[in-house]
């Protein structure tokens, strides 16, 4: 019965021992061993520099992103689209550009970011763990072989976008995220040294909103950067501005 201990007090005919006296030895490991597997201490999480405040607050613009990405009035949803995903691109291959000398095979043996490890499918399906610049090749090289494809994402008057343009945009722009959470894993130290982390963080907020605004990305693909997200898409707090007194 619940909170009776006569019953802990009986002794076990084997050994002499009490239930109680068991349950107390039991209790003592389990305490020790709490939040420690083989009663070692679990690895200390890697820091994130680039939450620190001091690089969050940088951006080279101070307006709100969201008024960039809203769709156009009388403008097609995949024009729209297709300008945007392709601007994108652009924009994140030149950012990589930047870093790219310090993303090697010996740096950077697999695509990483934070506790995640991205997998490069081919066209059959095969899945192939390669190195980081070596995923950002496939990336790169497959999606400028879809922005180039007349088929999928027409310049020409009067040609239709595909049926399965909506699900080629999502697949774009989660490989590009990628690479976004890749960057800032492994090379923002590089892209700090550069002064180039104002770029990175209006890019990546810019980029984010955009795929919130058109539902292009499952959340739970994004969840790795929540914390990132968090701190760059909260509007900054309106900066002082110096007036000037006429005497």
């Amino acid at each position: 019965m619940v909170g009776d201990d006569s019953a802990l007090t009986q002794r076990s005919p084997k050994n002499g021992l009490s239930c109680k006296m068991v349950l107390q030895a039991v209790g003592k490991v389990l305490r020790k061993g709490k939040g420690k597997p083989n009663g070692k201490k679990p690895p200390p999480e890697e820091k994130k520099h680039y939450l620190d405040a001091e690089h969050t607050t940088v951006r080279v613009v101070d307006f709100d992103l969201k008024e960039l990405v809203v769709l156009p009035r009388e403008i097609d949803l995949n024009e729209w689209l297709a300008c945007s995903t392709t601007t994108f691109f652009n924009l994140i291959n030149l950012q990589y550009s930047t870093i790219s000398e310090f993303c090697t095979g010996d740096t950077c043996p697999a695509m990483t970011a934070c506790n995640t490890t991205y997998f490069w499918y081919d066209e059959k399906g095969k899945k192939t763990k390669c190195t980081a610049p070596q995923y950002v090749d496939f990336v790169m090289s497959s999606v400028q072989k879809l922005v180039t494809d007349e088929d999928i994402f027409p310049t020409k008057y009067g040609k239709e976008f595909p049926n399965t343009f909506d699900s080629l945009v999502k697949k774009i722009c989660r490989y590009l995220f990628h690479v976004l959470a890749h960057i800032y894993w492994s090379h923002y130290k590089e892209t700090v040294a550069m002064d180039l982390h104002g770029h990175l963080n209006t890019l990546y907020t810019h980029f984010v909103v955009f795929i919130r605004e058109f539902n292009l990305m499952d959340p739970k693909e994004t969840s790795i950067m929540d914390d990132l997200t968090e701190a760059l898409c909260t509007p900054l707090p309106p900066q002082p501005q110096n007036h000037v007194t006429e005497r």
